[in-house]
Parts: C-alpha cells; structure tokens; sequence
C-alpha cells in the first residue's frame, strides 16, 4: 500500500457530479484542481449500509474542507452510472457537494494498493495529498468500520501548520516548540 511520503498515482477517472443526468458526469484527473490539497476517500460498494454515513458526513464538512484550500474526491470501484442511480435514490446523497469518481478498472485502487484481497472492492482508505502530489496522511478500516470524518479535517488542519502538533491537538492551539 502506498504511504506516507509516496507520490499518488496519476489517474482519470469519470465522475458524478450532479443528481442531472444532463450535467451530472465529469472526467477527475490527479490534475485536476492543481495545487490544492486533496482529500482522497474510497469507499467498498455503492447502495451500501456504512458507506452512505461517511460519504454524507465528508458532503457536511466539505465547506470546511473547501476553507482549508482542500478538494475532497470520493471513489469506490462502481460505475459512474451506479453512483448517479444512488445518489438519486439515497436522501443523504442527493445534494453531495464534490464528485464520485468510478475506478471501475480499480487501477487506481490497484495503484494505492487498497483492493481487498477477498472482496475485489476498495478497502475504506483515506488519503491526504499534499498540492505538490505527496501523500501526508493515508489510513485504512476494515470494511465494516465507518471512518471519524473530523480526525481528517483535525489532521489537514495539524498538516497546514508545518508545526509538531501534539497529541489530540485541535486548530488554534498552541504547537509544540523544539527545544
């Protein structure tokens, strides 16, 4: 799996962006929103039971996200038609405010080397990427386990300073200062 200090794979992938069917899809590519933080999130399976939990909660925080300079992509290994049929059919989804993207090939899933070795499915990986391209921050759960959407946005806020940050640190703290 690719890490902390790696370089993320280059990708283009279709994406969901709108419930309208007529503007609803676009290509994402690792350039696009160039020199921006991204905060990249796969998820197992669409119409699924955690998953729409997490994906809603990243939709709540995204203006937070968007304050701190950050983009944030959703992906998972189904088709940019089985995003748009769920974001239609699930209340949560409806007004989600940044694409879906479809690695319905799993190349880029393949390249993180997040797939699940007995699933076939993108494991619930979290990544931050730095705007030069850099991984800061990756994390992964068991597919059965939700991930905390705010310990990301407390994490981008800890990467922002370029400071030591300590433990349980929340924006406006004071840094650590090496002696």
């Amino acid at each position: 799996m690719l890490t902390v200090g790696d370089k993320f794979p280059s990708f283009d992938l279709n994406a969901v962006v709108d419930i309208d069917p007529a503007k609803a899809f676009e290509r994402i590519t690792d350039q696009s929103n160039k020199g921006k933080w991204k905060i990249v999130f796969f998820w197992p399976k669409d119409f699924t039971f955690v998953c729409p939990t997490e994906i809603a909660s990243f939709g709540k925080l995204n203006g937070d996200f968007n304050d701190r300079d950050a983009v944030v992509y959703g992906v998972s290994i189904d088709s940019e038609f089985v995003h748009l049929a769920w974001r239609q059919n699930h209340a949560d989804l409806k007004d989600l405010p940044f694409p879906m993207l479809a690695d319905i090939k799993r190349e880029l899933s393949a390249a993180l080397g997040i797939l699940d070795k007995n699933e076939g499915v993108a494991m619930r990986a979290t990544y931050i990427v730095d705007p030069d391209g850099i991984i800061r921050f990756a994390s992964v759960t068991d597919l059965n386990v939700g991930r905390n959407t705010q310990e990301v946005l407390r994490v981008l806020d800890a990467l922002q300073t370029d400071e030591l940050c300590p433990c349980n640190w929340q924006k406006g703290q004071d840094v650590l200062k090496a002696a």
